[in-house]
């Protein structure tokens, strides 16, 4: 699965992505199809397909996730005025890449409910 998945393509370099932020654990880069004018994707180098993947020792990585997130909200000055982190998971739950990952967003008024 992970040699198909378009996530490893891009952390492996095969598919080309301008990398935000990057540690050895997740990277970062700008959504394709934007909700808000500051929307990023967060996902682990680490292959885990959804959430309900996530096994006891992963649960740090998750940690880390939210952790990078929160950092990149201060760098990117939306943090004191709010932001939004969402996981989706399976088709129903509107995940259309099967790589765990965190969508960041922020920049303007985000309503609620979500969709």
């Amino acid at each position: 699965m992970a040699e198909t998945c378009l996530f490893c393509n891009i952390i492996a370099g095969i598919v080309p992505a301008t990398l935000i932020y990057q540690d050895e654990h997740v990277v970062t880069f700008n959504d394709l199809h934007p909700q808000s004018p500051q929307h990023k994707l967060i996902i682990p180098r680490q292959h885990i397909a959804t959430l309900n993947d996530i096994k006891a020792e992963d649960t740090w990585l998750v940690g880390h996730l939210l952790k990078t997130a929160q950092h990149l909200a201060e760098q990117l000055a939306i943090a004191e005025a709010g932001y939004r982190v969402v996981m989706n998971c399976n088709r129903a739950g509107g995940q259309m890449v099967y790589h765990l990952h965190l969508h960041l967003l922020g920049g303007r008024d985000l309503s609620w409910p979500p969709g």
